[in-house]
């Protein structure tokens, strides 16, 4: 495969994410372990185990290292960190700054999340994120960690993709809180604008040099003749209602997987054409959304981008796929750099195959394959493809 044309320069990131629920393992004490076992639950399965990343992050940073990866993006469970309201286990935090340090250690930069979809349960009793006291309880936490990790934290998102919490668990209930309501997604949308821009006071304040922003969900949105009016609304609710909020930030989190097309004549919007090869996630392999979403998150905040997630799971986990979509997908980053649009690096989703949320374990996006059993890694073509772009920048 072609990778001579995709240079970057020396100080462009490369990396790769994960999320705490979908590799650590036993975080029992949050919404998502309970949605996964309410009795009705929309779930496949279980997260269990996950990764076991928890007790294995020493071995998968150094894989990182050895991928020729500088940055890591993972996220701290509140609900390890905060097991009950005002009570914190420094026992949980110092884990997580030795996971910092083994990023550093091995000349990776952690890139941490302090809220990656999931909320300790006794946050959830009182309404979660409809609650108003939500930011504040937010905050408290954000203070915490920036406070203990100090200038270890290198880059810091906020809230991982607000606005699909708010649409799937606050308006399809398909995410915990599991509820059906317009009004309960906005107010959801409310704190979590609020509890962002709160928590990014605070963590600056604690570690001025960290670089802070949000990562938000982001489609490449088109539409057919007809549906211009649809499409604005839905790309405010999705998208313009939080970008508007990050042209101060130090950067704007774009995580992007495909498009998504307005057709005023159908009831259901989707795809151009139903014979197009989808993944497993059941949506286009399109790779050229992440240029489109990167120029339109520039376009509304003139804020730099860094790329948080962006990945596939190909149906039977055909890893060429995953290849040629990396190199696409990194082909469009560099139109962006080449348009004079600071791109700051790009962050695979996800390092590993894990936890995939409602649909479980089968859709797998790792760089890594992770063995069910025993939780054996072994590293797939994709990631040494990704490997061998990097130490191209790198020695460009």
């Amino acid at each position: 495969m072609q990778i001579e044309h995709l240079k970057f320069s020396n100080d462009f990131k490369f990396g790769a994410a994960v999320a705490a629920h979908q590799v650590e393992g036993g975080n029992y004490n949050n919404d998502w372990w309970e949605f996964e076992h309410q009795q009705d639950t929309l779930c496949k399965e279980s997260s269990g185990d996950a990764c076991n990343f928890y007790h294995m992050y020493e071995e998968d940073i150094k894989l990182m290292k050895d991928l020729n990866l500088n940055l890591f993006r993972f996220s701290i469970e509140w609900s390890r960190i905060e097991p009950a309201e005002n009570e914190f286990s420094k026992a949980a935090m110092n884990h997580y700054i030795k996971v910092a340090e083994k990023c550093l250690e091995h000349s990776i930069e952690p890139c941490i999340t302090f809220h990656h979809f999931t909320t300790p349960i006794w946050a959830t009793k009182d309404g979660s994120w409809l609650n108003p006291q939500i930011t504040d309880r937010f905050v408290r936490f954000c203070d915490y960690v920036a406070k203990n990790l100090g200038d270890r934290l290198k880059w810091a998102v906020t809230i991982n993709e607000p606005n699909i919490v708010a649409l799937m668990g606050y308006r399809t209930g398909v995410f915990p809180p599991g509820f059906k309501d317009t009004n309960f997604r906005r107010t959801a949308t409310s704190n979590f604008i609020a509890a962002h821009r709160l928590a990014t006071e605070v963590i600056k304040n604690n570690v001025p040099q960290a670089k802070v922003g949000l990562s938000l969900s982001m489609t490449d949105y088109q539409t057919r003749p007809g549906g211009e009016d649809k499409l604005k609304k839905i790309r405010y609710i999705m998208q313009d209602i939080y970008l508007e909020t990050l042209q101060n930030d130090d950067f704007v989190g774009v995580q992007t997987y495909s498009r998504h097309i307005i057709d005023p004549n159908k009831k259901q919007s989707g795809q151009f054409e139903p014979e197009l090869p989808v993944t497993k996630m059941g949506y286009e392999i399109y790779p050229q959304a992440l240029e489109a979403t990167i120029k339109e998150a520039y376009d509304k905040t003139k804020t730099d981008i860094l790329v948080t997630e962006n990945g596939i799971a190909p149906i039977g986990d055909v890893d060429s796929i995953r290849s040629k979509f990396i190199v696409d997908a990194l082909g469009g980053v560099k139109n962006c750099i080449d348009q004079n649009i600071n791109v700051l690096g790009y962050v695979y989703w996800s390092l590993l195959d894990n936890f995939e949320w409602s649909l479980g374990f089968e859709p797998k996006f790792g760089l890594i394959k992770v063995d069910r059993r025993d939780f054996r890694r072994t590293v797939k073509p994709s990631a040494k493809l990704m490997s061998k772009i990097a130490e191209n920048s790198k020695n460009s």
